[in-house]
């Protein structure tokens, strides 16, 4: 029997090679995804995917997949992935657990230095016309001897609080009940946003952690504070966020995530809020917290070497369930 391959996804040549050797791959070639219609259709024939950011996996999808052996995802976030699903369905689900971590924690720091900096007005300004050299200006705010907060102690948050070490903070903070770090004092969320200048989000999305950052935790955090997010768009609410910078409360947000890319969620927004977008105070990127050129291919063969163990009738060494043993190859 061909094993039949449905990669949702553009990847790298040398990782489509290997695939390509072993079975049939159907390959997204273009960035925007499949529709669920779309993808359900392809997936029929399928004994392997490999997944993204843009995909939901869930019970009625795997219902048109019933050769399904393995969903290998190509990323660290699977609160798009339906677990129990794919394990009363006999489906093994992967994913790549670390490869992400250093990355995404140095554009966090990128994104804390960007908006503190106000480097996107002073960009703007250099190329507005008549610009003609050095004012007093745009003065903004740093790390060295600033209270920070991270939010989340897991391989993400960890990572930010080894950088902000080299930085000279006066302390850092976390808000993890389940981690910690050696450099850091853990204390209550509501404790981090009153007295930190910085906060850093490197939360996954759960039921719990939905809408983390509200109207009534931002009417309590400390005047000016500087938020940035690296975790999941809904783990604030946007529309908070933006009346907050709009009313002059909250001194700024960067984040590299939004709500309307949480597609597990289905009352997701689907667009990034006009009101966040128009705030002041802003620094936002396109998911660009994997997104290095070298890691990214690290990340499609991790994800490959996964998806290949199952059809050589292994486990997957990166397995998140234990969908009752190996299906008949």
């Amino acid at each position: 029997m061909q094993h039949h391959v449905v990669v949702t996804n553009r990847i790298h040549d040398e990782v489509l090679a290997r695939l390509q050797a072993r079975a049939h791959v159907d390959m997204n070639p273009d960035l925007e995804p499949w529709t669920p219609e779309e993808l359900g259709r392809r997936l029929q024939p399928a004994t392997a995917m490999m997944g993204f950011m843009t995909d939901r996996i869930d019970e009625a999808l795997l219902a048109q997949a019933p050769r399904l052996r393995i969903v290998a995802c190509a990323l660290k976030g699977y609160d798009a992935y339906d677990v129990q699903a794919c394990t009363r369905r006999g489906v093994w689900l992967s994913i790549v657990p670390d490869l992400l971590t250093e990355p995404t924690a140095e554009l966090a720091i990128g994104l804390a230095i960007g908006l503190s900096r106000h480097v996107r007005a002073g960009d703007a300004m250099v190329r507005s016309p008549g610009y003609a050299g050095w004012r007093a200006h745009l003065y903004g705010t740093g790390l060295h001897k600033a209270t920070v907060a991270v939010v989340g102690l897991g391989l993400v948050g960890r990572a930010i609080v080894d950088r902000l070490m080299g930085f000279g903070c006066g302390q850092i903070l976390g808000v993890d009940p389940a981690a910690g770090h050696p450099a850091v004092r853990n204390v209550s969320l509501d404790e981090a946003l009153a007295v930190s200048q910085f906060v850093f989000l490197a939360v996954p999305l759960t039921p719990a952690s939905r809408q983390l950052i509200d109207a009534h935790r931002l009417a309590r955090a400390r005047p000016g504070q500087l938020l940035v997010n690296v975790g999941r768009g809904s783990v604030v609410d946007e529309e908070a966020v933006a009346a907050a910078l709009h009313a002059g409360r909250l001194g700024g947000y960067a984040s590299d995530v939004f709500a309307c890319e949480d597609w597990g969620l289905p009352d997701r927004s689907r667009q990034v809020p006009p009101a966040l977008l128009d705030a002041p105070r802003t620094l936002f990127t396109p998911h660009l917290g994997s997104a290095v050129q070298d890691v990214r291919l690290a990340i499609e063969h991790r994800a490959a070497d996964n998806l290949l163990a199952v059809l050589d009738g292994r486990e997957p060494p990166d397995r998140v369930n234990e969908p009752g043993g190996l299906l008949a190859a």
